[in-house]
């Protein structure tokens, strides 16, 4: 995949960068792996409007997406690389020999035509998915489970891989892409490779209109409001609150710990991002 400069022939295309999918081989997906995608517009179950910034956007069908690589043993195809309107990482088509069909996040470097499996005695290559224990350290991984039979939780993203650091116990440390090191039991799986897609973040959109596109509303500046609408709005003329920078409800913005304490989630931090 390459990076298009556009000629500026219009005002939204003077920054404009985007993405040259070489390696996307289908242009319409698999009709028997796809739901519809209903729109909510930022609105609950009662119609009241609790998401902002929601609404709109091209229409789209979800990609029933295997996380769980649980059809062990059995060997697949590569069959089509796709875009995937859903996410930023690219997905491919499998065809296991028994007819049936699945999709996959797609690695980096793969190819239609490729053999792929999953299972504990499946070797350590591109695509395949086998538990912790049985992949060498060092070697780039993604779609990690981080409860047994679960389906895989973390590094799914465009780009992404993390590494297994050591093997102790249990469990082994996995490097993520942030930089945490984290403890996750040895028995999860998790696939070889880095994810595909790894220029999606050199990406500039260009226009307002694309945004819209995606189904995101423009952002109003909270000092532009009336003092009613929010604790940063009013003042005569171009006034910047006179307080801290704070949400709708008066939470503090910058440098304020929102974060929880999660007992399951907490105690398996080795090394945090943030030192």
């Amino acid at each position: 995949m390459s990076i298009k400069i556009h000629k500026p022939i219009t005002p939204g295309q003077r920054f404009r960068k985007s993405i040259v999918f070489e390696q996307v081989t289908a242009k319409s997906p698999e009709k028997s792996l796809t739901v519809a995608l209903r729109k909510s517009g930022g609105r609950n179950n009662q119609g009241r409007y609790t998401a902002k910034r929601k609404g709109g956007g091209a229409k789209r069908r979800y990609r029933i997406i295997d996380f769980k690589r649980n059809k062990y043993d059995v060997p697949a195809k590569i069959k089509t690389i796709e875009y995937d309107p859903n996410r930023s990482a690219l997905i491919a088509l499998i065809a296991y020999v028994d007819g049936e069909k699945r999709y996959i996040l797609a690695p980096e470097k793969i190819s239609v035509g490729d053999e792929i499996t999953s299972g504990e005695n499946a070797p350590a290559k591109l695509g395949n998915a086998l538990p912790l224990k049985n992949i060498p350290l060092g070697t780039p991984i993604h779609n990690i489970e981080l409860k047994k039979g679960k389906g895989g939780q973390i590094v799914r993203s465009a780009g992404l891989s993390a590494s297994i650091v050591a093997k102790e116990g249990k469990y082994c440390h996995i490097k993520m892409p942030s930089g945490e090191i984290r403890l996750i039991h040895l028995d999860n799986y998790a696939t070889i490779g880095q994810l595909s897609n790894f220029e999606h973040s050199s990406v500039v959109i260009g226009k307002a209109g694309r945004k819209r596109n995606k189904g995101i509303k423009p952002r109003v500046r909270a000092v532009a409001k009336n003092p009613v609408d929010h604790p940063m709005g009013g003042g005569e003329g171009r006034s910047s609150g006179g307080r801290h920078p704070c949400n709708k409800n008066g939470l503090p913005a910058k440098g304020y710990k929102t974060r929880k304490k999660k007992k399951y989630s907490d105690k398996y931090i080795v090394s945090r991002r943030k030192k």
